[in-house]
């Protein structure tokens, strides 16, 4: 780990570096791990489409399909799906035998908008800990979308509009085909328009929208669902919808009392990052001998990860995973 980011020396390439490098490999689009202002950029051809709305589409970007080896000064590295949104990968590097995976972010249930998570036998494995605590357990998705129907359809009855808020990138089209569009219009974010354009266009099928802005000027929003991120729960576009009931999409719900988000919201608990037992069993099958944990609950995950005979460290990083 350098001031700059991860540093392999002997391929000359950085994953997921914060600072300005030559040679940058990118796990994922997400703005933690991909920064604008690298010399060159590789990812995966998956990702390579929402990558450039990161860091513009002018950027210098080698695309890798999944498991293509390339070599760099003798490095061998392939990228393999991570799950976490469309595009993620985790990054194999090899020299003279030896094995480092880096995961970048990841989860392992698999869900229709990305490449489901490929376990990569390695020597050492660098992991997220996200929500790395034995409280954070999800439940399947199918089981939290038919929650967020009911709700919908519920204030749909009672003459509220529904607004979801979630990430503008990976959470919302995750949300979105998790919807049930036989309830009534689904409306987006502008802001979300492009990620989501950048799935269709990966072939991704997600139910039709329209952004905000479509809307006829006597439209009952009564009757829709609205897609947000987060940051625009103060902005000006809620005020011509009228009565609403909001709610939040993150793992940080597990531990909202009466799944309450913020200010009130109410909350379900979708993640694109493996909880507690997807954590321990994904360790479990690259069959690791050495285990770095970084960016979350990584004291907790180190110390767990030793009582069971691993030899386990942090490694710190600025990557933050997912933010309340």
């Amino acid at each position: 780990m350098t001031n700059r980011g991860l540093f392999c020396p002997a391929g000359d390439f950085y994953i997921d570096p914060w600072r300005s490098v030559d040679r940058a490999v990118v796990t994922h689009a997400h703005s933690d791990h991909a920064r604008p202002g690298m010399r060159n950029y590789l990812c995966s051809a998956e990702g390579e489409t929402v990558l450039r709305l990161r860091v513009g589409a002018k950027s210098a970007i080698q695309a890798l399909e999944y498991g293509e080896v390339v070599e760099m000064n003798g490095v061998k590295l392939s990228l393999h799906p991570a799950g976490h949104i469309l595009g993620s990968s985790q990054v194999r590097v090899e020299l003279n035998g030896e094995v480092i995976v880096v995961s970048g972010d990841y989860k392992t249930e698999a869900d229709s908008t990305c490449t489901p998570f490929e376990p990569v036998k390695c020597h050492t494995f660098i992991t997220e800990s996200t929500f790395g605590l034995p409280i954070y357990t999800w439940a399947k998705e199918g089981a939290v979308f038919s929650q967020v129907n009911d709700w919908w359809r519920n204030n749909q009855a009672e003459g509220f509009a529904s607004v979801l808020y979630g990430y503008s990138l990976g959470k919302s089209q995750r949300a979105l085909a998790g919807l049930d569009p036989g309830i009534g219009p689904i409306f987006e974010h502008e802001t979300l328009r492009p990620y989501t354009n950048a799935y269709r266009s990966a072939g991704i099928q997600l139910p039709k929208t329209k952004t905000i802005g479509r809307a006829k000027e006597d439209f009952d929003w009564a009757t829709a669902m609205i897609l947000a991120p987060p940051g625009s729960m103060t902005s000006a576009w809620r005020a011509h919808i009228g009565p609403m009931r909001t709610a939040f999409m993150s793992g940080w719900m597990a531990v909202r009392k009466g799944s309450r988000g913020r200010g009130g919201q109410f909350g379900f608990v979708v993640s694109d990052h493996v909880d507690w037992p997807s954590l321990m069993s994904a360790i479990a099958a690259t069959e690791a001998e050495r285990v770095l944990v970084t960016h979350g609950f990584s004291k907790t995950v180190v110390r767990y990860l030793r009582e069971t005979g691993l030899e386990a460290y942090e490694l710190g990083s600025e990557w933050t995973g997912e933010q309340e």
